[in-house]
């Protein structure tokens, strides 16, 4: 693979862009007849591709030196481009991602924008290693994409309460990623290294348990359907399971990974039926 497009991690960018259309289908479900609606889901897409690309290239930037280590294949640590090139290359994408979500022509979208790309470089420059807040930062971002996607369409309670179920189950799995990398973590201080992995597997259940209370709002609010109470029951599930395994952090972060994914199956189901 060429190593500009390796530093982007083109699928994980895809994968993330596709938020938006998820976005659309809950607020509008099969009414899609919309020129302009489809218009503007191609460059929300487009705006998430490359803040996600961007946000990929300054984090192998700034993991040049641990990387020369653990990933020396990667395209900073093997040669193949230049520290000062990556930097260049990821501030080059923040910059076409704000570019274009002018065309948007509404200033919410745009102030989400440049939060987010603040947001991003203060986690990568300050609190990265800093333990809970790095991971609340994180799933910050995650949550932010609903929000974005919201304000696309001048949208913005149901998408910013996705974004707050996406945030808290995030959250979770952040703290779990940490107590699996526990032992070969030497060069971080991570929440579980500050706390102990005990009381960071009781905050990660905290965040998670408290996604899975929230998680019936917006049908009982009335923004989806009861099909998305029957998928996301299926959701909360896997989630309460994937904290019984808790003890083996390696699958219980699978486990929340895949409830994650039955989430968004969720949404798009409420949005659709």
């Amino acid at each position: 693979m060429n190593p500009f497009l390796k530093l982007m991690r083109p699928l994980n960018c895809l994968i993330s862009s596709f938020s938006i259309p998820i976005v659309m289908i809950t607020l509008f479900g099969l009414d899609l007849g919309s020129y302009q609606m489809w218009i503007y889901t191609a460059v929300g897409m487009s705006v998430v591709f490359f803040f996600t690309a961007a946000g990929n290239t300054l984090n192998d930037y700034m993991d040049r030196e641990t990387d020369e280590i653990n990933h020396p294949d990667r395209p900073i640590p093997s040669g193949k481009i230049s520290p000062e090139t990556a930097l260049i290359y990821s501030a080059s994408m923040f910059g076409i991602g704000l570019i274009i979500s002018f065309l948007l022509e509404r200033w919410v979208p745009q102030v989400i924008v440049m939060s987010a790309i603040a947001l991003m470089i203060v986690y990568e420059v300050r609190f990265k290693n800093e333990g809970l807040i790095g991971n609340i930062i994180i799933s910050a971002l995650t949550g932010m994409v609903f929000v974005f996607g919201g304000s696309i369409y001048e949208r913005l309670y149901l998408p910013s309460l996705l974004g707050l179920l996406a945030f808290m189950a995030t959250v979770g799995r952040e703290i779990i990623k940490d107590i699996q990398d526990l032992k070969g973590d030497l060069n971080r201080n991570t929440f579980p290294m500050r706390v102990g992995p005990e009381k960071a597997e009781l905050t990660a259940s905290i965040f998670v348990i408290g996604g899975v209370l929230l998680s019936p709002l917006p049908y009982l609010l009335g923004f989806l359907s009861i099909f998305y109470l029957f998928v996301v029951l299926v959701a909360d599930a896997i989630f309460i399971y994937s904290l019984l395994l808790l003890s083996s952090a390696k699958r219980s972060q699978k486990f929340l990974k895949l409830a994650m994914v039955v989430a968004l199956v969720a949404f798009l189901t409420g949005g659709l039926t």
